[in-house]
């Protein structure tokens, strides 16, 4: 996997100059913000040799390289499920590769259902912590500590610094912003009834199909995640 990490940087290095600092995934219904990228160089996903290519439709599998609020980013417009039948390590792969093309945060998005009765349709929600119900973990295997540690501490997965940065903002611009506790899933079906009731008592306030693998890999990396 270091090999293969190593590999794709340096062929996506070849093609552009830019230097990334932060890393941007972009969740369903969201590809829209590559509008407002300037100076962008774009990649396909199929034209960079093995990285993996999304089949979900509304994930454009585009690799986006530019100017996001003064700051050089790239940003994933779509991403690689566990219910498409990839393995982990093929999930977590783009965030590797990311971070060795530099970047110093990872910003992670999904569209994800409320299971918490305050939560409304359309309402943002930071995640502050999160519950692993897909039955597998990206760093299950052959352990290679270039990655970072075997045993990662998963106390403070999501930056607290940069939660409260994001709420300041909301306040000073008037969006409303719920936080709360998202539960992962591998899909592809949406929950029974019985199933939200479940994770409802775990402690979870929303529930999705993505986020977690790639936070999981951040944290080992020591990438700060929001």
């Amino acid at each position: 996997m270091w090999e293969t990490v190593n590999k794709i940087a340096g062929s996506i290095r070849s093609r552009t100059p830019s230097v990334p600092r932060a890393g941007i995934v972009l969740g369903t219904g969201l590809g829209g913000l590559v509008d407002e990228i300037r100076d962008s160089l774009t990649l396909s996903y199929t034209d960079i040799e093995g990285f993996p290519v999304t089949s979900v439709q509304g994930h454009a599998g585009k690799l986006i390289f530019g100017e996001l609020g003064n700051k050089n980013v790239v940003v994933m417009q779509g991403r690689v499920h566990s219910y498409e039948g990839r393995p982990m390590q093929e999930i977590v792969l783009p965030v590797r590769v990311m971070h060795r093309l530099g970047i110093e945060l990872l910003i992670l998005t999904n569209a994800s259902g409320g299971i918490n009765p305050s939560l409304k349709i359309g309402d943002l929600m930071v995640v502050t912590d999160h519950i692993n119900l897909m039955n597998s973990n990206p760093l299950i295997g052959k352990h290679d500590k270039r990655f970072g540690d075997r045993f990662p501490d998963m106390s403070k997965v999501y930056d607290r610094t940069i939660i409260r940065k994001a709420e300041q903002i909301a306040l000073m611009n008037h969006i409303p912003l719920q936080k709360g506790v998202l539960a992962a899933v591998t899909g592809p079906t949406f929950e029974t009834r019985a199933e939200y009731a479940y994770i409802r008592f775990l402690g979870a306030d929303a529930v999705g199909m993505s986020i977690i693998p790639e936070a999981i890999a951040a944290r080992q990396l020591n990438l700060p995640c929001f």
